[in-house]
């Protein structure tokens, strides 16, 4: 299945990676020495196990800042994270921090889950520092794969998703979406003070691959949506949020 698929897309979308390297690069674009860095919705662990070399890259990025705490409310997803040292167990948007303490603040598939994304996003810019970063990934509310998830029933889910995906179903929590899109985005961002400094609208795997021909329909998908035309309406966005040096909280 994999050689069938690996051949389909170099064929027909030449280039084509998961959007989780992307957000790993601009990650560590921003990451720095000095940094205090907040990971958000931490889970048990960064990046996703079947990244190669996840463990050895996440090792290398916890140790390129100063310091990094991991928060989530799941607690026994978050007692399996041996990658960060320091966890708490907590809402993110009742963040037990102080004003301004964080250089960095990250969220990897995080805000799609969710239910209140303003007040989300007005913790985290109260625990920024000014000038501090909040880097997230998230699905795009208009991608075609959202759209397609949005009609299967809430019990086919956890069940789909680990057959297509060979996610546990553990790791499957509801979806909300209300953070998702470059409008609801540019509003919370403005509501609460904060700056888009990037807003990357990213393609992904084709999550039919174990579907044997089917994803050939996926990945001729995929390349019409190289069309600049129509980039808002790829799966993934990466977004770059900055807290202004002149913020009063």
């Amino acid at each position: 299945m994999d050689a069938f698929y690996n051949l389909m897309r170099e064929i027909i979308t030449p280039g084509l990676r998961n959007s989780q390297f992307a957000y790993k690069e601009k990650l560590q674009s921003y990451l720095k020495s000095g940094n205090r860095w907040l990971e958000v919705g931490c889970g048990h662990q960064l990046l996703p196990a079947w990244m190669p070399h996840a463990a050895t890259i996440e090792r290398q990025i916890i140790s390129s800042c100063r310091h990094i705490v991991g928060v989530d409310p799941d607690f026994n997803s978050l007692s399996q994270h041996a990658g960060i040292r320091d966890k708490v167990c907590a809402f993110v948007n009742q963040l037990p921090f102080s004003n301004d303490c964080f250089d960095l603040v990250t969220a990897n598939m995080v805000l799609e889950h969710i239910a209140d994304p303003e007040s989300t996003v007005r913790e985290i810019a109260r625990v920024c520092k000014p000038g501090g970063i909040f880097i997230f990934h998230t699905p795009n509310a208009h991608g075609y794969s959202t759209l397609v998830t949005s009609l299967i029933p809430d019990p086919l889910i956890p069940r789909l998703s680990h057959f297509l995906l060979g996610r546990q179903p553990e790791d499957v929590y509801p979806t909300h979406y209300r953070l998702n899109t470059r409008a609801a985005i540019a509003g919370a961002a403005a509501r609460q003070g904060l700056e888009i400094v990037e807003y990357i609208s990213c393609e992904s795997s084709a999550q039919a691959r174990m579907l044997g021909p089917i994803v050939i329909l996926e990945l001729l998908l995929i390349r019409l949506l190289r069309w600049p035309r129509l980039v808002n309406f790829r799966t993934n966005i990466i977004v770059v949020l900055q807290k202004p040096l002149d913020r009063i909280p």
